[in-house]
């Protein structure tokens, strides 16, 4: 049976964070606020809680969950290395709105789906989430909806979609924006922008001097011998961070890959914010 919280009361808020860090650790599922959109999160070091999320949200392991970390320290134990620009953007950005795609520490212990090896990292700029966070540790979150369907503001919608596949719900009034977080992909010689969201490109320009996107991709040429009739534009689907692509568009994210997508970043399928 589901348990909902209203955290603008002192005392319910305090159950409530504490109700939600004794689920994550049995290994259930929370719904959380963000600063984008509200989250369904589980313990990312827990395979089976990872798995229920992606059940709960109908979807599956080739679109891994975002990571969401209460403090720059937990971000760093999980990736391999933040290459050239990744300290300044979170000296800059963070907690905030930018999930960042790093290779994964290879170390860790977790499964949040088919990652292909990297990690989509956020910290979001909330308090109850931050508090939520340091108390659990890193939680995989995506945005609290089904897959498919419009990312959820508030509790009230959260619930409609997830019913009792959560067992805490965090209620902190209507989420602050439903842009989603801009995701930057670190893996490379050069970061590039995997979806844009609430950071302006221009900003994130200024913090790495150089910033690829899709559209600096050149269209494949069809061969030469090839009918007209017969050519057909290749169209990417809409992926993890992980696959090198955002995921669907979570709360966050609008985005990718294994953290909060939102990230949260509307949803086509819906973004992790």
């Amino acid at each position: 049976m589901s348990r909902r919280y209203d955290c603008s009361d002192p005392l319910e808020r305090t159950k409530g964070i504490a109700d939600a860090v004794s689920a994550v650790r049995r290994g259930e599922l929370v719904v959380l606020p963000t600063d984008t959109v509200y989250g369904i999160g589980a313990d990312a070091f827990t395979p089976s809680a990872v798995t229920a999320l992606l059940d709960a949200k109908g979807r599956g392991r080739d679109i891994p969950s975002p990571v969401l970390v209460g403090s720059v320290r937990a971000a760093q134990a999980l990736v391999d290395d933040l290459g050239t620009y990744g300290q300044d953007l979170i000296d800059e950005f963070w907690p905030g709105a930018l999930t960042i795609v790093c290779r994964a520490n290879t170390t860790l212990a977790w499964d949040l789906g088919d990652t292909k090896g990297t990690v989509a990292i956020r910290m979001p700029l909330h308090q109850l989430a931050l508090e939520l966070l340091k108390e659990t540790g890193p939680m995989a979150v995506s945005s609290a909806n089904r897959s498919g369907a419009a990312p959820s503001r508030t509790t009230e919608e959260a619930e409609t979609q997830l019913g009792d596949s959560v067992s805490v719900y965090l209620d902190d009034g209507p989420s602050g924006d439903d842009m989603p977080s801009s995701i930057v992909d670190l893996t490379g010689a050069v970061p590039r922008l995997l979806r844009a969201g609430a950071i302006p490109e221009e900003r994130l320009r200024e913090v790495c001097g150089v910033l690829l996107s899709d559209e600096d991709d050149p269209a494949p040429e069809p061969p030469a011998a090839e009918p007209a009739e017969n050519r057909k534009d290749a169209e990417r689907a809409p992926e993890s961070p992980q696959n090198g692509r955002p995921p669907e568009p979570e709360p966050d994210v609008k985005a990718p890959a294994s953290a909060e997508r939102t990230d949260t970043e509307k949803d086509a399928p819906p973004a992790d914010r």
